[in-house]
């Protein structure tokens, strides 16, 4: 994969992207709602125009979209993710998100330059939490080498890089890695914004769903480290 000067990625030749986001633009414009689309730009705090789409519609149009077509390979994921991200509009980076999710097993270690520039560019949680915990995390569960790379986002300036590192890990249950995981929650256990100290909870919560007690004594030893509300997220199913 080749990127440019500033580090972005190249949208390779792809056939099956061309099809897709022609059909894509096609289906999703005509269905547009502008009325709709006011009301979830300003809930999702103007982090993106809308089309007006709402989530049962938008999953019906994309199995339009993508009715007949065959099954997409690295470089076809990698062409549509990133056109989509060229797109203004929210919902073409959500059909891209889906589209990973549905065929990240066909992605090598190889894709995940092109998953940390989803999570920081036009970065927000509807985003970025998926691609944490289902492109990011199944890529770091295929190839543990790439445990490297949550190491350093785990410290990096970027506050979803930081949430993404925190978060890859949520759906590992019994293959979590601990020492990773309570080692992050404690390098960022001060940080100032929310939407780190809610994924250091979060994180820690989940993990609690399979083995409760090391969450218990990890809080028990180290909870002053944390947030408040880091704290009080991690609890919240399993108590103090």
């Amino acid at each position: 994969m080749s990127v440019t000067a500033r580090g972005i990625p190249d949208v390779p030749r792809s056939p099956y992207a061309d099809a897709v986001t022609e059909r894509l633009t096609a289906v999703y414009g005509a269905a547009a709602d502008p009325e709709r689309a006011a009301g979830m730009r300003a809930y999702m705090r103007d982090v993106a125009p809308f089309l007006g789409l709402t989530s049962p519609v938008r999953r019906s149009l994309s199995r339009t979209v993508l009715e007949g077509t065959p099954r997409p390979d690295e470089r076809d994921l990698t062409a549509v993710a990133l056109r989509c991200w060229r797109m203004p509009e929210r919902e073409y980076h959500y059909f891209a998100v889906d589209l990973l999710r549905r065929h990240v097993t066909h992605c090598s270690s190889g894709f995940l330059p092109v998953a940390r520039h989803l999570v920081t560019t036009v970065p927000w949680w509807d985003t970025v939490d998926l691609l944490a915990a289902h492109v990011v995390g199944a890529l770091v569960a295929a190839d543990r080498g790439l445990t490297a790379d949550m190491d350093a986002w785990s410290a990096d300036d970027d506050l979803w890089l930081v949430r993404t590192a925190l978060l890859h890990q949520l759906r590992y249950k019994e293959r979590t890695d601990t020492e990773r995981l309570f080692g992050y929650c404690l390098r960022q256990g001060g940080h100032g914004d929310f939407f780190v100290r809610k994924a250091i909870g979060w994180s820690l919560r989940e993990y609690a769903k399979t083995d409760p007690d090391a969450v218990r004594a990890f809080l028990a030893r180290h909870g002053r480290r944390l947030a408040p509300l880091s704290v009080r997220e991690a609890l919240r199913t399993i108590g103090p």
